[in-house]
């Protein structure tokens, strides 16, 4: 709490004033502010279109929008909540969720959902995700979308190859090898070995084991050996199917390197979409789902689930619903998805026609809709899952790549770490 005063008085009184709720005017007006969780060129407009249909559809309430960059977002939240002056609907997603659920900042929205037009209209994957972020299992974040991990490839050089998109791991190596020409700068795959590196790899190393859960009671499943194979099977890429550059890549660079045409194929997500066919096209880019292990069961490690939180502080928490409830209907999640190339949320999107044209988020649809998946939720929930996987975990990633450490090493001092989170977050519970 002491941390959390200190930068309440190093931000700026601007912001703590921006995040006021404000009753409005007589008559019943209402004045909400919204944050999103991450403003920018991209966003930004989308969200003004839809407050704009919002505030035509409801004249009396007036919503005041502030956006927020994604990498700032957990601090201005934190800060506002040990302020006091948080907003009164706002982005999150389940990555950081569960620290404000702690704080005691968010209203359960489980009532509300089930009492109007949204029950029983949320995909149900998305549904669970944001449900296990919470102690007691309530509904803390409205569901707005999802996020899946992918393989992005270039279509056109795997035609000239004559090659087919990998489907499992092994074939994973042997494209990315058939697909490397170090003398022409072309490589079949890029590792992402700096920030953000661990987190990918864990997704990997689920949907080659096939382990379906994170913890077996209390301890970490994460040094499985099988994730300690498929981690040394992408290890054994670096340098010989990879660019030597791989090693410090965050996503920035990875990206570059696949848009620039120096790589077949790259691990990232929906998000990327954007980025990857305006640079080179929808007709040669594909995507596919992470391949599969020796065990051919399909498990998935979702992304954080983005949606929208109602705060405890607001002064007019029916109309901060109502606008949430809004941007979650049919047409408003439809309209943001397709702009940003992500799962929407509401199922009545899935007729949609712009999901049939759509290839990456159609797939992604299918993998969450079918019975078969298993879902393996990563623990965001821990206080410490951040730093664990980040500050601790990814030096020693790099260590891996660099032959300095074996991959079981590394797991299992993940795997220690995690395991201790754990066991005092139960006993906090």
């Amino acid at each position: 709490m002491r941390i959390r005063g200190a930068l309440a008085v190093a931000l700026s009184l601007g912001l703590v004033l921006t995040g006021c709720s404000d009753a409005g005017g007589g008559g019943g007006n209402a004045t909400i502010t919204f944050w999103d969780n991450n403003g920018g060129p991209g966003r930004t407009p989308i969200y003004e279109e839809l407050i704009k249909r919002f505030e035509a559809a409801n004249p009396t309430i007036k919503v005041e929008y502030v956006g927020v960059p994604s990498a700032s977002v957990q601090q201005k939240y934190d800060t506002a909540i040990a302020g006091g002056s948080t907003p009164d609907v706002g982005g999150v997603t389940t990555s950081y969720l569960a620290n404000m659920i702690g704080q005691d900042a968010l209203e359960p929205l489980d009532e509300r959902v089930d009492s109007g037009p949204l029950k029983g209209k949320l995909l149900p994957n998305l549904v669970e995700t944001v449900r296990q972020t919470a102690p007691d299992n309530k509904l803390y974040s409205l569901p707005s979308s999802g996020n899946l991990d992918v393989i992005w490839y270039r279509k056109d050089w795997f035609e000239q190859a004559g090659l087919t998109p990998p489907t499992t791991w092994d074939e994973l190596v042997d494209r990315a090898t058939k697909l490397t020409d170090v003398g022409r700068n072309r490589y079949g795959y890029t590792i992402r070995g700096g920030a953000g590196s661990v987190f990918q790899l864990l997704t990997e190393a689920y949907a080659y084991s096939g382990v379906e859960k994170f913890f077996d009671g209390t301890t970490s499943t994460v040094k499985d050996p099988a994730n300690a194979e498929l981690i040394g099977k992408v290890a054994a890429l670096y340098k010989k199917a990879t660019p030597e550059a791989d090693v410090n890549n965050n996503y920035t660079q990875m990206v570059a390197q696949f848009t620039g045409g120096s790589v077949a194929m790259m691990h990232h997500n929906l998000g990327s979409y954007s980025d990857v066919t305006k640079a080179l096209g929808t007709d040669e880019v594909g995507a596919i789902t992470l391949p599969v292990g020796p065990s051919g069961r399909k498990t998935v490690v979702p992304n954080p689930t983005d949606g929208f939180a109602v705060f405890k502080n607001s002064k007019n928490p029916d109309a901060a619903w109502k606008f949430a409830e809004f941007l979650v209907s049919r047409e408003s999640n439809s309209y943001w998805n397709e702009k940003v190339g992500q799962i929407p949320a509401n199922t009545d999107v899935r007729s949609e026609a712009w999901i049939e044209k759509n290839q990456p988020v159609k797939m992604a649809l299918g993998v969450l809709e079918d019975k078969a998946t298993r879902i393996v939720p990563a623990p965001v929930y821990l206080p410490e899952y951040s730093s664990i996987t980040k500050t601790d975990s990814e030096p020693a990633y790099q260590k891996v790549l660099l032959g300095q450490l074996s991959p079981q090493e590394f797991l299992t001092g993940l795997a220690d770490k995690l395991t201790t989170a754990q066991q005092e977050w139960e006993e906090r519970k």
